[in-house]
Formats: C-alpha cells, sequence, structure tokens
C-alpha cells in the first residue's frame, strides 16, 4: 500500500523554495483498538452523559471547556478559538541548522516522510526537473555537513517544532515537542547525586566487557518483531475457527542481583560475542 500524503507545500530555507509532501512514516497497528462489546456479543454505544442533569447532551450543546479550578471551568465558544486560530501555512519555515547528535530522541513525537513534490497533475504527467534537483540537492547538503534543520509548520490548525534530516534516499520530518512538555528528570525519585551508589571500577570494567561483548557490528532492527501480536493474531484465528485455545504459561524470573561483581562475571562466561559477516 502506497504511503499516504497528509500534506503539501514547500520547504524554505534562505531564498531557496522546495515543494515537498508529507507522507505518514508508520504502519498502524492491527491491534491497536478493541471494539467493546456486551455480553451477547453486541457493539457499545458510548453517550455524552450530564450527570447533575442526568440526562444525554446532544452535540450540538457540546462546548469546550478549560478547568482552571476543580469543577470549575473556563467556557470557550467556537468563535473565541476561531480568533486565534493559526494562518493556514503551506511552508516548512527553516530557522536553523544543528549538528545531528545535538537532537535529543526525548523530544521526537512523531515520524513523517517528506518526498519531492513531483508537480503530477491530470492534464500533465510529466515532473518538474528543477523540483526533484533542489530536493536531491537540499538531501545530499544535510547528508555531507551531518546537519540537521529546525523549523515549524503548521499541521491541523496547530503550529508544530519540527526537525528535518536525511534519511537513507529521502527526508524525515520529526515531530517534536516542546520543552515546556518535557518533565523536569529532578522529578525522577532515586537518581539524584547524593542517592547514586558509588560504583567500583572492577564493577565498570566487567560491565564494559559484557556490554562490548552484547555488541553487533551493525543494528538490525529487521530481526525483531511483535511476538504479543503474532501470538494474538494466532489466537484470534483459532478462536473464529472454534478451535480450543490453550495458554503456555511461562515463568518470569525476575531475581535481585544481590552480588553485582559475580553476576556481571557469570554473564560474561554466558554470553559470547556475536560476529556479523561484513558485507562485501
Amino acid at each position: 500500500m502506497a504511503a499516504r500524503t497528509i500534506w503539501k507545500g514547500s520547504i524554505s530555507f534562505g531564498l531557496v523554495n522546495i515543494p515537498i509532501q508529507v507522507f505518514v512514516a508508520t504502519q498502524k497497528d492491527e491491534f491497536s483498538s478493541f471494539n467493546q462489546l456486551d455480553g451477547k456479543g453486541h457493539k457499545i454505544k458510548y453517550k455524552k452523559w450530564c450527570p447533575i442533569e442526568e440526562r444525554e447532551v446532544p452535540w450540538s450543546e457540546i462546548k469546550k471547556g478549560y478547568e482552571i479550578t476543580k469543577n470549575n471551568y473556563v467556557v470557550l465558544e467556537k468563535e473565541d478559538l476561531e480568533n486565534i486560530k493559526l494562518k493556514t501555512t503551506h511552508t516548512i519555515e527553516i530557522s536553523e541548522f544543528i549538528d545531528s547528535e545535538d537532537l535529543d530522541p526525548l523530544f521526537i513525537e512523531k515520524n513523517y516522510y517528506i518526498g519531492p513534490d513531483a508537480g503530477i497533475t491530470k492534464k500533465k504527467k510529466n515532473t518538474s526537473p528543477s523540483n526533484s534537483k533542489a530536493y536531491s540537492l537540499f538531501i545530499k547538503i544535510l547528508n555531507e555537513t551531518n546537519k540537521v534543520a529546525i523549523g515549524k509548520v503548521v499541521l491541523r490548525d496547530k503550529e508544530h517544532l519540527v526537525a528535518l534530516r536525511s534519511y537513507q534516499r529521502g527526508l524525515i520530518m520529526h515531530q517534536l515537542k516542546y520543552l515546556d512538555e518535557i518533565k523536569p528528570m529532578d522529578e525522577v525519585e532515586g537518581i539524584s547525586s547524593s542517592q547514586q551508589p558509588k560504583v567500583e571500577d572492577k564493577e565498570l570494567s566487567l560491565g564494559k566487557t559484557l556490554v562490548d561483548n552484547l555488541t553487533s557490528e551493525q543494528f538490525d532492527i529487521g530481526k525483531y518483531s511483535d511476538t504479543y501480536s503474532k501470538e494474538l493474531e494466532k489466537l484470534i484465528e483459532a478462536k473464529s475457527k472454534g478451535q480450543k485455545v490453550t495458554i503456555r504459561e511461562e515463568e518470569e524470573k525476575a531475581e535481585d542481583t544481590a552480588n553485582l561483581l559475580e553476576a556481571l562475571k557469570a554473564s560474561i562466561n554466558v554470553k559470547s560475542k556475536p560476529r556479523r559477516q561484513k558485507r562485501n
């Protein structure tokens, strides 16, 4: 199935303008959502219910509200939201370029593919060479400088911060979180400097050896798959045929590491370093 286009526009930096299309980059999980059924297998419907008046509320009466204190809301009318609605633009304005290693994955929320806008219409079946060349040039620049482009774009009436980077033969657009959307790490218990136990040199050395033994020459994500979804698919197929399903329970061993040094030594003895054949 071809990737779905969600937006058309251009990338703009300096006086350079690159017509592009933005595509969905991920597949939808087949088992991401189950239908809710009653005991007889009937699909459940949900109602908008007012517990104060004990009545169903029609969609025409539904308004948006922001809770400022408990059970105290500021009601926003449609006209209020229209007043602050962002002007729809069709340009990703590049504001700066950064080193690729400075893009922290923590800020990445979603991923999209970016392709050149071929300029294909019903009457005109040829592509624009200048569009494709500008797109290819942009990829080559990012590749050879190891840079990531940072900019903003308006998608679905919301302004998003985005990062553009080269990927294989094309471009990836990362939709980013703003800094104020990330929780400070200081809120995580047990990681302050005063709470950190001292790590001995021998433990550190053995730990590095274990990591080295488990290090592959090249990351191949294709060798990993969603085992749960595969088992779920088998379960659904079996039940749809009226077959009896037998669940195999596997006992999980989750033991505390009482002696870290001995655990590291034992791990090194068990794990041998995987060797991959180098590609020609």
